[in-house]
C-alpha cells in the first residue's frame, strides 16, 4: 500500500533569511521569507517553525498566508541573532492548485553570519538560502 503513494516533490519554493535595515528602529534586522517561484499560486500556506539543538529548543511559531502569488515573496518573521546558534526549521505546507505539498526547510546552526551573505534573486537582497530536507 505504502509503494502505491505518491508524494509529489515541491520544486521552486525557497526560504531565505535576509539581512535588511529596519527604517523603525534604525537597525539592522535579519528576517525569514518565503519564495514562490512558480507559476501558480501558492494557496492556504502554513508555516510551522522552531529552533532546536541537542540541550535547547524554541517555541513553534506558527504563521498563515492565505495567498502568495506566483513569482512572489513574503516576509515571514523576525529572527533574533541569538537564535543563530540553534538549527532553525520551518515547515511549510500548502495547497498548490488542488494537492496539498509540504517541504521542510532547515537553517543549520552558526550558518547565519555576515560572510554568509550572498544576493538572494527576487527578493534583491543579501541574505542566506536555507536547504531542503
Amino acid at each position: 500500500m505504502k509503494k502505491d503513494i505518491k508524494i509529489p516533490e515541491v520544486t521552486d519554493v525557497y526560504l531565505a533569511i535576509i539581512k535588511e535595515y529596519n527604517e523603525v528602529f534604525q537597525c539592522e534586522d535579519w528576517n525569514a521569507y518565503l519564495i514562490n517561484d512558480k507559476d501558480e499560486s501558492l494557496e492556504m500556506v502554513i508555516i510551522v517553525s522552531h529552533g532546536y539543538d541537542e540541550k535547547d529548543k524554541t517555541s513553534l511559531m506558527r504563521k498563515r498566508i492565505d495567498k502568495l502569488p506566483a513569482k512572489s515573496f513574503a516576509k515571514i518573521e523576525l529572527i533574533q541573532p541569538e537564535l543563530f546558534k540553534l538549527n532553525n526549521e520551518f515547515n511549510i505546507t500548502f495547497f498548490e492548485g488542488n494537492r496539498m505539498m509540504e517541504k521542510t526547510f532547515i537553517v543549520p546552526q552558526n550558518s547565519i553570519s555576515e560572510n554568509a551573505l550572498d544576493h538572494v534573486p527576487m527578493i534583491e537582497k543579501m541574505g542566506v538560502l536555507a536547504s531542503s530536507l
